[in-house]
């Protein structure tokens, strides 16, 4: 079974971004991100509708590093270290048979650069190489073409697919699940 300690807090660095810890004074752009319609869009949760939803989101995330049960990364370009304008994260650990979820969310006018792809191989090298995965999945509306070419982009395979599994706003919704393994 693994352990996880995330004490210190992994920092991780790629080529053109800083994947650091998620602050309090970040709550401006988790608002943002976790309320935008097209962030949200393929999401089924609530909204975010005040600064307060996101500080509460930042404690609720730093009880889970705290407690090393899951991990979240603010996305960050060097250039700017101090702007969060994304998240990534490692959830739903299945410690016993070696596995997690990852998850993601990137502002809009940063999509379509490569950003959320680097991110999620410096995130996948994490898993597999400091946390000793063997798997890491990721849940998405299979209505989600984007998220999907990126799972597929970096080597996930679609193993599953669940037929009006999730209930959310009074619908049944489908969720497509990809995973990939340690190589």
């Amino acid at each position: 079974m693994i352990q996880l300690n995330f004490d210190p807090f992994p920092a991780l660095e790629t080529e053109r971004l800083l994947l650091r810890r998620i602050v309090m004074v970040d709550a401006p752009e988790i608002l943002y991100l976790r309320s935008d319609k097209d962030v949200m869009k393929y999401i089924d949760r609530e909204p975010a509708k005040t600064i307060q939803d996101a500080e509460e989101f930042i404690k609720r995330i730093d009880n889970d590093v705290n407690s090393n049960e899951a991990i979240m990364w603010a996305i960050a370009l060097k250039e700017n270290p101090a702007k969060l304008i994304g998240t990534i994260c490692i959830w739903h650990f299945q410690k016993e048979h070696y596995r997690g979820e990852t998850g993601y969310v990137l502002h809009p006018g940063y999509w379509r650069k490569g950003i959320m792809k680097e991110a999620l191989l410096k995130v996948l090298d994490y898993g597999f190489n400091e946390l000793n995965l063997h798997s890491i999945e990721a849940h998405i509306s299979p209505e989600n073409a984007g998220s999907a070419a990126l799972l597929e982009s970096t080597g996930f395979v679609r193993e599953g697919y669940f037929r009006e599994n999730f209930h959310f706003r009074g619908n049944f919704l489908d969720t497509a699940v990809y995973s990939i393994l340690k190589k």
